[in-house]
């Protein structure tokens, strides 16, 4: 059975990571499964009695499902994306900043890292997080390029579980009527395979006057989201926007949730 990862390593933000994956693993029926990665000659006693107290602590919140731990050793991003694999999980879930406790692995390139080399998506929340609000709406940016359109069943499979509402937000990065165009083209077709799916959404496009990580946070915090989901490759090939200053910029300066997925790993979505 498929597996929903949580990165742990007892820090504020990765506890709040398996809450919040408590809650997507019971709408998804998927297990859970905890990774924490110890670092070399680290003593495994004190770290399994502490996740088995705390997992007990939540196990009244599971519903059907079952949450389960592994303790692994080396480098944090190979690690997890490695138990990934040997899961086929469907979703990895990792907590970022605030990092303290038994280790900082978390902190810095282990995060970027995850999200550039895992083979699902990859879902990274701060712990300042409102983890009170529901998952009402979710945005997803769209580009000039065929491939921005592909994070569009990730989105829709959120939005089912939730019930939320998707805002498609069209990025005019070029003043081009072709460029334009095209990026109409795309919201239309995202709208219509949208609506083949029954979920709820909304459209508009934007004129992006400097940068593409504000002009994208501005919207989201405009409509009050509660997740944006993007690509973990470059959103736009012709603009000087690439994947790390577009992702490293969502991930340090967003405050709401990012899901990061990688193009060549889902269907691309029919015209």
């Amino acid at each position: 059975m498929s597996k929903i990862l949580v990165g742990f390593d007892f820090s504020k933000g990765s506890a709040y990571a398996v809450d919040l994956a408590i809650d997507i693993a019971n709408r998804m029926q998927l297990d859970l499964r905890l990774v924490y990665v110890k670092e070399k000659d680290e003593d495994e006693t004190p770290i399994r009695a502490e996740i088995e107290r705390r997992n007990a602590g939540v196990a009244h919140l599971l519903k059907g499902i079952k949450m389960e731990y592994v303790i692994r050793e080396g480098k944090v991003s190979d690690e997890l994306c490695q138990q990934a694999k040997e899961d086929a999980a469907q979703l990895i879930v990792v907590g970022t900043h605030g990092m303290s406790g038994f280790t900082k692995n978390w902190i810095g390139r282990n995060t970027y890292r995850t999200i550039a080399e895992a083979h699902c998506p990859v879902l990274t929340i701060r712990e300042d997080f409102n983890f009170n609000k529901a998952l009402e709406r979710i945005v997803v940016p769209i580009d000039n390029t065929s491939e921005t359109r592909q994070k569009l069943p990730t989105a829709v499979k959120f939005a089912q579980c939730f019930g939320s509402e998707i805002h498609l937000l069209g990025l005019y990065t070029s003043e081009s009527p072709d460029i334009r165009s095209m990026v109409n083209g795309y919201v239309k077709v995202s709208g219509a395979y949208l609506a083949k799916q029954e979920v709820k959404y909304k459209s508009t496009c934007v004129s992006v006057p400097k940068n593409l990580t504000v002009t994208t946070l501005e919207y989201a915090e405009k409509i009050n989201a509660d997740m944006i989901v993007i690509m973990t490759e470059q959103e736009s090939s012709l603009t000087s926007f690439i994947l790390g200053s577009y992702a490293e910029q969502m991930l340090t300066l967003s405050t709401i949730p990012i899901c990061s997925v990688r193009p060549e790993e889902l269907f691309k979505v029919s015209k």
